[in-house]
């Protein structure tokens, strides 16, 4: 068993309750109200500017060169996104790209990124890859899982499609190799610390759709 199936594993009982979360069972079949999915496509841009940065963290302390052009390509891609696909969502909701920009950082995806850049920077390169994958391996999941659901909106169709082909796939794979050259490097101490962190942001998927279907904004 590799060492991302050990990590699947850890975070599996989380996995089971994003795939239950109504966010992801409206965004299926369709009942999910537009105006939780706005919160959730605004929040998602913002998160993808951290998210970008966290990766360009690791394709600067990456092992190879290979793994170094690998995460800056990522890095960018996310970057391109945030760009296009959130943009066109956007405008399909009725906001403009100023309007999405002047919404402000919710609690949650201030709290997640930053776990990241804070993991990215001072943990081991391991640690940062392992707090990063949810991201990357939840998503394909997800996005494989709600593709065979076919939601019948059409706005939420081309955001799941996005997420369940075979190009993201290939991308998460190549993360998932990396994954598996690393584990066995690590000691058991580093290892456990790899896996804190896996667990950690598996929850932080699960708090970000919550977010969304809750349209979370800042108490006070």
């Amino acid at each position: 068993m590799g060492f991302s199936d050990d990590l699947w594993a850890a975070g599996a009982d989380v996995y089971a309750r994003i795939r239950e979360h109504p966010f992801l069972t409206g965004l299926a079949d369709g009942t999910l109200p537009h105006d939780a999915f706005r919160h959730f496509v605004v929040q998602d841009a913002h998160y993808l500017r951290g998210y970008a940065r966290a990766l360009a963290l690791l394709a600067a302390r990456a092992p190879s060169e290979a793994d170094t052009v690998m995460f800056s390509e990522h890095a960018a891609g996310a970057i391109a996104a945030e760009q296009e696909m959130h943009a066109g969502l956007a405008d399909a909701l009725g906001l403009s790209g100023a309007e999405a920009a002047a919404v402000p950082v919710a609690p949650t995806t201030t709290a997640y990124t930053s776990y990241l850049l804070a993991t990215c920077h001072g943990g081991s390169f391991a640690e940062g890859l392992g707090a990063v994958l949810p991201c990357y391996w939840i998503y394909a999941e997800v996005g494989e899982a709600l593709l065979a659901a076919s939601s019948p909106d059409p706005l939420y169709a081309r955001w799941i499609a996005m997420y369940g082909g075979e190009e993201f796939r290939a991308v998460v794979d190549a993360v998932l190799a990396l994954t598996d050259r690393v584990g066995p490097t690590l000691g058991d101490v580093e290892r456990e610390r790899v896996r804190a962190r896996f667990v950690t942001t598996c929850r932080y998927e699960w708090m970000f759709w919550d977010a969304a279907w809750r349209q979370e904004t800042w108490p006070v």
